[in-house]
Order: C-alpha cells, then sequence, then structure tokens
C-alpha cells in the first residue's frame, strides 16, 4: 500500500504543472487526497443501477416512443415465446413466464436501450438438449421445467458473478466470425428441426439428431405428410408474403414506410390469430373420443403464474448439470453481448459489458423464482425494438404488461393454436439468424482465417451438435490469436526522402524495404547506412513472441552482414562445438564477401510496442550477445519511440539505454537455474523520495525564477531542454534521431585508426 502511494505521489508532483512545491510524501497526500473508499464503494453501487440515471428525466416524448415499442414488440414476443418453450420440450406457459421476467428485470439494469431478453431459439435448443440428456441419464428423477428452472439459477449465477467481479472482457476473446458461425449452425439446426413439425411428421423420427440425419428423415417421410402441413406450410407461406410486400410498398412508398412497418410487424399475430380461428373451425367437432384432434394444437395452457416461490434446486440435479453448464453459460454470454454491442453501435451508445452480464445474471437468477428457463438477448425482438423507436429501457415494461394480459386474458384462446403455427413462426424468426452470403464473403475479404474458422463452427453444428460447434469456435478461436502472438509482426525499414506538392523542403521517411503493395513499386527505398540495420516491431513484445523475435534478428544480420572474425584459419579444436565448420577433408572456402559490412548498431523502432515482459527482455539479452559474438565486438542497440515508461524501465534492467557505461552487462534476466555468468543490473538510483524532493526542488526554483523575473518570460521560453533523459542516450524521440545516432557510431567505427 505504501509502495502504492509512492508511485502515485510522484506521479502527481511530476505531472501536476500547478501543483504546489512539496517536500514528502505526506505533503503531496494533503494536496491531492486520494480518492476516499467510501466514494468508490458509492460509485460502484451506484453503477448496478444504470435506471438511475435517466429515469429522473424522463419526458412524454420518451414514453410515446417507449409506449409504441414495447407493444409492438409485446404482440410479437407472445407467440414467440411459446413457440420456443416447444423448442426447449417445455409447455408453452414456461416460454411466457421467462419472456415477463426477461422483459421486465432488464430494464433497471441495462445499459442498452435495444435489447429485449426472453426466450430465444438458440438457448431453448441448448435447454432442449440439456433435458433430454439428464431425464436420459435419470430416468424419471427430474421433470423437464425443474431441470430447465434450475439451468436458469446456476447459469444466472455464474454470469452475475463474472459481471459482479469485472471480468466480462474474457467474453471478447471469441471473434465475431465464430460467434456467427455457431449462430448460423445453430439457426439451421433448428430450421430444419422445425421442419418436421411444419409437415405433421414429426413423431416419426427424431428431431433433435444432427442436422443432417434430420434432412435425410424429413425427405424420406415427405409421403407420410399429415394435415398439419396446411396449416404450417400456409401459415409460412403468409408471414413471408406480408413481409416481403410491406418491404416493396416501402420501398415504392417511401412516405408510407412508418406505417407499413408497423403493419407488416403484426404478422405472427395476424397468422397465429387466423390459423387459430381456422383450427378452432375444422377441430371443434372433430375430436375423437380418446379426445385426440385431427390435427396437433397446443391444448390447455394454464392461466396466471404457476408455483410462484423459491425455486426447488436440488444438489444432485446440479452435479448431474456439470458438463452442460459452461455450453449454456457461454450462449448466454456471447449472444447477449453481441447483439448488445451490435446495436449500440449502430444507434451510438456504448454498453457496459460487464453491467450487461450483471443485466443477465438477475435475470435467470430471478426468473427461476417464476419457472422461467434460460433467456437472454433476442436478435430478432431487439432489432424490431429499436426499428419501433425505443427511447429507453423502460419499453421493456410495456412488453411485460402484454405477456401479463397474454397469461391472464388469452389462454382460453391458446388451446386451440396448432402447433405446425408455431412452427411457421420459430423458421420465420431463426431465418433472419443465419448470416447472409454477403457477410461471409466479407469475414474472407478481411481475414482469411477467421472465414475457416466461421466454416468450421457451421459444419460443426450441422454434422455433430451445437455443443461441439461452440467448443470448435471458442479453441479455434483460442489457437488463431495464440498463433498471432507467438509469430512476430514487424518490418526491416528503409529510408526514402519525401517532397511535399508544394515543392517545401524535403522529409525523410521510413517505410518497409520489401515495399507492401501499398507503397508505389517504382519508389526507390534506400537502406541505412552500411553496419546497420532499422526494425520496427508492430505487436507487443511478450513471451510468445520473443523467441521468434530473436530468430528474426539474428538470422537477418547473419544473412545481411559478414563475420567480424575470419573464421577461415581457426583450427576444429578452438571452434565451437556448435560452430564446428566443414567436415574433415572437405574444401574451406577461405573466401570473405567483403562487399557485406559488419553490423555495428541496430535500431528497434517501438511506436507501437505496447508492452514488454521478462521473457522478452530476456530475448532481447540474447540477441545482443549472439549478434555481438558475430560481430565480434559491439554492436550499439539504439531504441525510438518508447511510449511507456514501464517499457523503458524493462529495456534499462536489461542493459539497454545506458550503453554499458563501462559496467558489466546482464546475460541473465530471468534466469531458471542458478548461474555463474558475472552480471549487474544497472537500476536508476533514484527512490521514490528522492525523486520527490528533486521534482518539488526544479518546481520550487521555477517558481522562484518566475516570480524574480516576470518581465523576462521569453527568455525562460528560450531555454532548451532535452526531450528525454541524458543518462539514457540509447533511447530516441523518434526514429529519425535514432537512426542518425546509430549511424555515426557505425561511421566512427568504421574508420581506420
Amino acid at each position: 500500500m505504501a509502495s502504492a502511494i509512492k508511485r502515485w505521489a510522484l506521479k502527481t508532483v511530476q505531472h501536476d504543472e500547478n501543483a504546489v512545491p512539496v517536500i514528502g510524501v505526506a505533503d503531496v497526500i494533503r494536496a491531492h487526497p486520494p480518492p476516499r473508499p467510501l466514494a468508490f464503494v458509492t460509485a460502484y453501487l451506484l453503477s448496478l443501477f444504470p435506471f438511475l440515471q435517466w429515469i429522473g428525466r424522463y419526458n412524454l416524448t420518451w414514453l410515446t416512443g417507449d409506449v409504441i415499442a414495447g407493444l409492438t414488440v409485446g404482440i410479437v414476443l407472445v407467440p414467440q415465446s411459446m413457440s420456443y418453450a416447444k423448442i426447449a420440450t417445455l409447455p408453452p406457459q414456461y416460454g411466457l413466464y421467462s419472456s415477463f421476467v426477461g422483459v421486465f428485470v432488464y430494464c433497471f439494469f441495462a445499459t442498452s436501450k435495444d435489447v429485449s431478453i426472453g426466450p430465444v431459439a438458440v438457448m431453448s435448443l441448448e435447454t432442449s438438449k440439456i433435458i433430454a440428456r439428464i431425464q436420459k441419464n435419470h430416468p424419471g428423477k427430474w421433470e423437464a421445467p425443474q431441470i430447465a428452472t434450475t439451468t436458469a439459477f446456476i447459469c444466472g449465477f455464474i454470469v452475475l458473478g463474472v459481471g459482479l467481479l469485472r471480468i466480462g472482457r474474457l467474453v471478447e476473446l471469441i471473434p465475431a466470425p465464430a460467434v456467427s458461425g455457431f449462430m448460423t449452425g445453430s439457426a439451421l439446426n433448428i430450421l430444419v428441426g422445425q421442419v418436421p413439425g411444419l409437415l405433421g411428421t414429426s413423431s416419426l423420427f427424431n428431431t433433435r439428431a444432427a442436422t443432417y440425419q434430420v434432412i435425410i428423415n424429413t425427405l424420406k417421410n415427405l409421403p407420410h405428410c399429415t394435415k398439419d402441413a396446411a396449416f404450417g406450410v400456409m401459415g409460412l407461406w403468409a408471414l413471408y408474403t406480408i413481409r416481403w410486400t410491406f418491404a416493396y410498398l416501402s420501398k415504392r412508398y417511401p412516405h408510407r414506410a412508418r406505417t407499413f412497418f408497423f403493419v407488416s410487424i403484426t404478422r405472427n399475430a395476424f397468422v397465429i390469430v387466423i390459423l387459430t380461428l381456422a383450427s378452432w373451425l375444422y377441430c371443434r367437432h372433430r375430436v375423437s373420443k380418446k379426445g385426440k384432434y385431427p390435427i396437433s394444437i397446443l391444448q390447455t395452457v394454464p392461466r396466471g403464474f404457476q408455483h410462484v416461490g423459491p425455486p426447488v434446486i436440488d444438489k444432485n440435479l446440479i452435479s448431474a448439470l456439470g458438463q452442460d453448464l459452461f455450453v449454456a453459460t457461454i450462449i448466454l454470454l456471447l449472444e447477449h453481448i453481441a447483439i448488445a454491442k451490435s446495436f449500440g453501435r449502430v444507434n451510438g451508445y456504448k454498453i457496459n459489458p460487464n453491467q450487461e452480464l450483471i443485466a443477465i445474471g438477475v435475470t435467470n437468477t430471478v426468473g427461476s423464482v417464476f419457472n422461467a428457463y434460460p433467456a437472454t438477448g433476442s436478435f430478432s425482438r431487439s432489432a424490431l425494438k429499436a426499428t419501433s423507436g425505443v427511447r429507453t429501457p423502460a419499453a421493456g415494461w410495456l412488453t411485460g404488461v402484454v405477456v401479463i394480459v397474454a397469461l391472464y386474458g388469452l389462454t382460453d384462446a391458446f388451446f386451440w393454436i396448432p402447433n405446425a403455427g408455431l412452427s411457421a413462426i420459430i423458421i420465420h424468426a431463426v431465418g433472419d439468424l443465419i448470416a447472409s452470403p454477403d457477410q461471409v464473403y466479407r469475414f474472407w475479404r478481411v481475414s482469411p482465417p477467421e472465414f475457416i474458422i466461421w466454416w468450421a463452427a457451421v459444419l460443426v453444428t450441422v454434422f455433430s451438435s451445437i455443443e461441439n460447434g461452440i467448443y470448435t469456435s471458442i479453441i479455434a478461436s483460442v489457437v488463431l490469436l495464440i498463433f498471432r502472438l507467438m509469430i512476430p509482426r514487424g518490418k526491416f525499414l528503409g529510408k526514402v526522402d519525401v517532397h511535399s506538392t508544394d515543392e517545401g523542403p524535403a522529409r525523410q521517411v521510413f517505410i518497409p524495404l520489401n515495399k507492401p503493395g501499398i507503397i508505389n513499386p517504382h519508389v526507390r527505398v534506400e537502406p541505412p547506412a552500411p553496419g546497420v540495420l532499422i526494425y520496427r516491431h508492430e505487436d507487443g513484445l511478450l513471451y510468445p513472441n520473443s523467441s521468434s523475435f530473436n530468430s528474426l534478428l539474428v538470422d537477418h544480420v547473419k544473412a545481411t552482414t559478414r563475420r567480424g572474425k575470419d573464421m577461415s584459419n581457426v583450427p576444429l579444436s578452438q571452434r565451437a562445438w556448435n560452430d564446428p565448420g566443414p567436415r574433415r577433408g572437405a574444401e574451406v572456402d577461405t573466401s570473405i564477401d567483403l562487399t557485406q559490412p559488419i553490423i555495428k548498431a541496430i535500431v528497434l523502432d517501438f511506436s507501437v510496442v505496447t508492452h514488454i515482459d521478462t521473457t522478452a527482455v530476456q530475448s532481447l539479452v540474447d540477441t545482443r550477445v549472439e549478434i555481438e559474438k558475430w560481430a565480434d565486438g559491439p554492436v550499439e542497440f539504439h531504441f525510438a519511440n518508447i511510449l511507456s515508461p514501464w517499457i523503458r524501465r524493462s529495456l534499462i534492467a536489461g542493459g539497454f539505454g545506458t550503453g554499458g557505461n563501462g559496467r558489466t552487462l546482464p546475460l541473465e534476466v530471468a534466469p531458471v537455474v542458478p548461474s555463474h555468468h558475472p552480471s549487474s543490473f544497472p537500476t536508476e538510483e533514484e527512490d521514490y523520495e528522492k525523486a520527490i524532493r528533486q521534482e518539488s526542488s526544479k518546481l520550487g526554483d521555477l517558481e522562484r525564477s518566475r516570480s524574480n523575473n516576470s518581465g523576462s518570460n521569453s527568455e525562460l521560453r528560450s531555454r532548451s531542454e532535452p526531450i528525454l533523459d541524458t543518462v539514457t542516450p540509447f533511447f530516441h524521440f523518434d526514429l529519425a534521431s535514432a537512426v542518425r545516432a546509430a549511424e555515426a557510431a557505425a561511421a566512427s567505427a568504421n574508420k581506420p585508426v
């Protein structure tokens, strides 16, 4: 704690231009007190309830937009939630329970005005797989609703913990193409699985099998279609016809586009009402003695909330769920964060990923009290909400009211809804989750490796399962990230004189010697002076890529410069075991390519290096040792554009920056085993207290100078000071000065004595 205060105090003295001259740490703390713990805790607790920031400014205009958006989403949510409950192999009322809790609770914790939380297709599919596996391994022990509610509670608790601990950025380790890949594969899985229900053949084979097997079995059973197909196919045709018709009319008559939009989004409710009416007319007098109807209908939906109270959590069930919780949690995280970020980017606001995870966690844990199953952000309903003109997250409360009205006032009408009609609504909804060919092509143009990850996720999901598709996406993404970290990105640079169009003075710029495609091929790139190399590292210098960085520099030096010592006359007994020279009796090449220079200086551009670690510093030390051994003499290492004080500190610990100053440079910065190499670690002599006193003295001298010479400000302004510390002459402010110093050193070393 004391060292942290010292670092804060030193930073305050060095960066606050208006600071009063101080002497010690205590004076600094009194002049600039650090944040109080109580204020920090208060700010953290207030950040957990973002609605407090906007609810006090709520107005009539916002209310109008929220009412329209809330009611619009509610009309779509009621039939969708019952359809998704069907995917989850749960009674339809559980979809309504999840819908109400999702849209109502989320508003208190949301940082996105557009996202609509509730049952979604992918999570419903995963819930059905969890239920099927548990009931297969433990037959008759737990009912499907209890399994689904327990899954919601545990996953919600995990996500809530991730959000409260502020580690939600771990989700960003998975790139967008990977998320799109398993979402597309899952959408195909759901779509194909609903086609048998659309045609009335779902009872003839397992619709939860792999996607390709469901396709084959669906085609085999086409001759066995039932009367359900008349309701399902006509419902699906009506949904797409209404959608495409009003989309065309919106383009044809743009001044009425808003009206056409609101008419179009009622298509789910309209089709369900028509199909329900037709089902009632057809089935009401055709019930068999066993209570069966000629088509599959929804039948009884209990009125209101059933069994509201503390969830029944069985520890044995939690143990049985263990292997499924990871995939279920990942789906909750990825789908919601991806949707929230997308709409935030489009509509000009920034979400807080950790707060969004808290919102999902609270929604699912509270939802378990209402017997809800896992819920997360819905793409289709969020898009509808945004397009409807939503102004604040409060629109979710209006959507919740619509769900309550449906639960208490429309359950009798739900009895006659044909299941084929619900399948049509599911197929129509999940079609938007499938990535378009144009989007996939953009993946290929931007990053071919991520395009491959996208296809791998889709194919594994289609030919195996959604769980394996998610694992494939995550593993492939992490492997790609590690591979990119391990391969150092950088260029050896040359010089080009650039003239401005107004014939001003020429300036020197540094571009890659191999001239990538963006450089005019007719431009001549001059290499640096003989014996000098310029390299720009274009990534963090860290342990995954430090070894490759070492090999890259050493191999390039050996390929482009000659050895400092003539080894042709050195006997075998005096050569190193790893450099024994030619075999006995072989002809020795005594010629030396004198056109190649001896390496004298290396310039490293660190303008884009943001981090460096101990392993990388050790690699730099190894590089220096190898190159100096090759050159048979000292080689200067110049560093340009070091933007981080921690990188500067790390390099000084490795003996860089000062040039040695007569001291023995370290051979090992990170010894794994004890070493007998002579090594002294150069360190900065000033501790925090001494730095504070010196900086305070400088500030005091400056203030006294200003007061005594108030009329000579021009003299103060004309005083020149070095930009960087003169104790480290091998650290340079820019690349041009580093190259000039390196070339001067090389020229001096090459002068005849």
